[in-house]
């Protein structure tokens, strides 16, 4: 397992390659998500969070899946405009992905083997599951999908510090 993150790249979701690179230096919260689940709604804490402290060097990252009982059908285009009327979400949002799996992308097999998950699983076990990664690359932790964006602020605030 290489260093940090900064060695992968994503397509966002109007299809542009983007290098995690540009995000060095930044604290991530990196997190698959879903327009149809039941924790769909921490869209809304996910964009508080990230216009709380985005001015001090904090991004969310947010990559759609649909391995949850089909939870994300849409395409990009349709991920972005509930994103964008229903949330106001500003921050980055990249291309459906797999998160499990023989497809899974590469960034999200090294987010799991950084962080795994209870009893060391290294499955993700829903939507909404959020990685915090350190300004050096560096995944630091994982929390379930329950765990509201707002109870991670206390953590990101810290690292920002």
């Amino acid at each position: 397992m290489s260093e940090n993150i900064y060695q992968f790249k994503c397509n966002d979701i109007n299809h542009q390659e983007r290098a995690l690179q540009e995000f060095e230096g930044k604290v991530l919260l990196i997190v698959n998500t879903a327009s149809k689940c039941g924790f769909t709604p921490q869209y809304k804490d996910l964009e508080a969070l990230y216009q709380q402290y985005k001015d001090k060097g904090f991004e969310v990252l947010a990559y759609p899946c649909n391995q949850f009982m089909s939870q994300e059908p849409g395409d990009s285009s349709e991920i972005a405009g509930f994103c964008e009327k229903n949330y106001g979400v500003s921050f980055p949002l990249f291309e459906k992905i797999d998160v499990n799996g023989d497809n899974t992308h590469p960034l999200f097999e090294y987010l799991k083997q950084g962080a795994p998950g209870a009893l060391n699983s290294t499955a993700i076990k829903w939507n909404f599951t959020k990685f915090l990664v350190d300004q050096s690359g560096t995944v630091l932790k994982r929390y379930s999908p329950r765990c509201s964006p707002t109870k991670i602020a206390p953590e990101v605030e810290e690292l920002l510090a």
